[in-house]
């Protein structure tokens, strides 16, 4: 585990200093969470937890930190010397990764003393923002593909190793097959998949040689690429050659087939499984790469393109046409001198921006058809019971109500305690059980939510005692102003 103690932004650690010196370590609740949903769909995948636990365990300032934040000349020795037996002691509750998210809901949630909760918040969010982001492209993008399977190899166009290892676990979560990334591969035990560049084509004397040279070292995963110099008279010719030479040679073809990474792959895929299929090869893959996105993919798969397989690179591992997550770090109570929460919020003449004060939770709750109905806000000691009615409303415009009866809906707390009083108390599954789990949430979303274009938003709404809360503390800020 690396030691991302001093991966913070100064202000932290002038904020920490600034407690120190006024004797202000009172026990804070901070919240994690977005605003808006990437690529203005109805939903996001959250994704990042694991590492966020990392961080949190390794979390010390060594001695190298101490002097080099003592060059800075902003700090004092006496709080240097607090730094120097720095740990973290409080508690953190967050929704486990793969879980399906919506706007305003705690993603995580901090528990502890102010100077701790203070520190730990860019890294928080520099962690879950950007896996969270590109685990909700590519679960974008394999919706896009209907089942078909979505490598990602995105790796050389990413904004450094860290944005490629992470973001292609991000990837895979949310549903991609595999990724060209090796080191991801050893790190997460990810299925990694690859075939060969032009590169290799174009070192041979012809075409044909330079696919016979691959089926021969590689005759179980013969993946050739075609449209190195003409794709139709050319490259696919060529691939049948070989992949005749193959059967007579009594070699069992499986994963074999053709990729294209250029021109129109809509016509050049039709015409390709043409020849294909009348070759006698009507199990081989069609492979795609060249920009794709989740739109253009829709669009091919619209324009009836013999795709079978799909290679998305830039546009997903960069999340190119939303390249932030856009997530938010919130104080929501502090405790007050008898031990109990004192919920705070914060104003804004944008709406959006307004906080949900408290100790908060999140629930979510299902139709008959264990479909998501809405997710509920709700204030950390409310129990509920499903053998009541449950009325649900929504808090802009709380005229809109829905009534759920008993038989009629089920409800599941969706946070979960990671770290209590400063020891983890969670496991993280692996990578694959997650991207199950993942699969298992994408699920549980209506059609409607997950297209493209447009979708159908997901309500998420506040509990009774959350939303009185919250308009009692808008009512007193607003009266004080007076």
């Amino acid at each position: 585990m690396r030691n991302l103690t001093l991966l913070t932004d100064l202000y932290e650690l002038t904020m920490m200093q600034g407690y120190f010196k006024t004797d202000n370590n009172r026990t804070v609740i901070f919240d994690a969470f977005h605003r808006k949903n990437p690529c203005d769909g109805a939903y996001a995948i959250s994704c990042g937890l694991e590492q966020v636990i990392d961080y949190i365990k390794n979390l010390h300032f060594t001695e190298d930190d101490i002097a080099y934040l003592r060059s800075l000349s902003i700090f004092d020795e006496d709080f240097l010397e607090y730094l120097s037996n720095f740990h973290f002691t409080g508690d953190i509750y967050a929704i486990p990764e793969g879980t399906v998210i919506f706007p305003r809901e705690p993603i995580v949630k901090v528990i502890a003393p102010i100077m701790e909760a203070q520190l730990v918040e860019t890294a928080i969010l520099n962690i879950i923002n950007h896996q969270s982001l590109i685990a909700t492209k590519a679960a974008r993008v394999c919706y896009a593909a209907k089942g078909d399977g979505i490598m990602e190899f995105g790796l050389r166009r990413a904004q450094g190793p860290d944005a490629g290892i992470y973001g292609a676990r991000a990837a895979v979560i949310a549903g991609c097959v595999g990724t060209s990334n090796v080191l991801t591969g050893q790190m997460f035990g990810v299925p990694v998949k690859g075939t060969h560049a032009h590169s290799w084509i174009m070192s041979f004397p012809d075409e044909y040689t330079a696919f016979k040279t691959y089926a021969d070292l590689y005759p179980d995963a013969c993946i050739l690429l075609v449209d190195t110099y003409d794709t139709l008279r050319s490259g696919v010719p060529n691939a049948i050659r070989v992949f005749k030479e193959m059967r007579e040679k009594g070699i069992d073809l499986k994963d074999y087939g053709i990729r294209l990474d250029s021109g129109d792959l809509a016509y050049l895929t039709k015409k390709a499984r043409k020849m294909l299929d009348d070759a006698g090869f009507e199990d081989a893959i069609i492979s795609a790469s060249s920009d794709l996105d989740e739109y253009l993919i829709d669009s091919l798969k619209t324009q009836g393109a013999a795709i079978t397989s799909w290679g998305v690179g830039t546009n997903l591992i960069t999340s190119k046409d939303n390249p932030a997550f856009g997530g938010v770090y919130k104080l929501a109570a502090v405790m007050g001198d008898d031990g109990t929460f004192i919920p705070k919020i914060k104003l804004s003449e944008n709406s959006e921006k307004i906080t949900n004060p408290g100790n908060k939770t999140v629930y979510r709750v299902y139709d008959a058809d264990g479909m998501i109905k809405a997710d509920l806000i709700a204030l950390a000691d409310e129990t509920y019971d499903e053998s009541q009615p449950l009325l649900l409303f929504d808090p802009v415009e709380t005229w809109k109500k829905t009534l759920m009866e008993p038989g009629e809906y089920s409800m599941r707390e969706i946070m979960v305690k990671v770290f209590d009083k400063g020891e983890c108390v969670y496991d993280s599954p692996n990578v694959m059980d997650i991207q199950k789990y993942c699969k298992q949430e994408q699920a549980t979303l209506w059609d409607e939510s997950k297209r493209l274009i447009n979708p159908q938003v997901v309500h998420v709404d506040l509990s009774q005692k959350l939303y009185d809360l919250k308009q009692e503390l808008l009512h007193n800020y607003g009266r004080e102003k007076l």
